[in-house]
């Protein structure tokens, strides 16, 4: 009979216990290497950015699969570009909105995969060749690692942008957040 009473009470006490929510929101900056990838190799050359970053992610640590949404954006700084008709560097401006999936793949609640797409605007300082245009609108996406750790989330993405649209630049972004409700 006791040992009836101890399972229904075990039963009990582990059907209340809940996972624990990870703070859903992060705001903080992103560093980056850059470079326009094929024909735009020479158009745009290779620089860095640097910016700010915010997402919103809400995620509990029972579930492998959750939704972000993040916004981003970046000033960067290229050199060796041909497009730079005007000085030796070509300066830009991105900022864009992806929205995706984050994916735990262990046991750690706290280490994510992040695969995200959306839509990005670009503006140059000069005109850039062969649509001589300075602004652009397009699409960008990416794949990321993202880690939890003393109240920040860090995150390692791969980024393209202006697919099939405008010059496409290829990027590896560090960044670090914030967390927050």
């Amino acid at each position: 009979m006791r040992r009836a009473i101890v399972c229904c009470a075990l039963l009990l006490v582990s059907a209340s216990a809940r996972a624990e929510p990870l703070e859903p929101g992060s705001i903080g900056m992103v560093v980056a290497a850059a470079g326009g990838t094929g024909v735009d190799f020479k158009r745009l050359g290779f620089g860095y950015q640097i910016g700010g970053q915010a997402a919103w992610q809400p995620t509990v640590t029972e579930r492998r699969l959750g939704w972000s949404a993040k916004w981003s954006f970046v000033f960067g700084t290229m050199y060796n570009a041909g497009a730079a008709s005007v000085g030796d560097q070509l300066l830009t401006l991105q900022m864009d909105m992806m929205l995706g999936v984050r994916i735990r793949p262990g046991t750690n609640p706290f280490r994510y995969v992040a695969l995200r797409a959306g839509g990005e605007l670009l503006r140059a300082n000069q005109v850039v060749p062969p649509e001589n245009h300075r602004a652009f609108a397009g699409a960008v996406a990416s794949i990321g690692y993202e880690q939890y750790a003393y109240g920040f989330l860090f995150n390692l993405d791969a980024r393209v942008s202006q697919i099939g649209n405008g010059p496409t630049i290829a990027a590896l972004m560090f960044g670090a957040g914030k967390t927050g409700p």
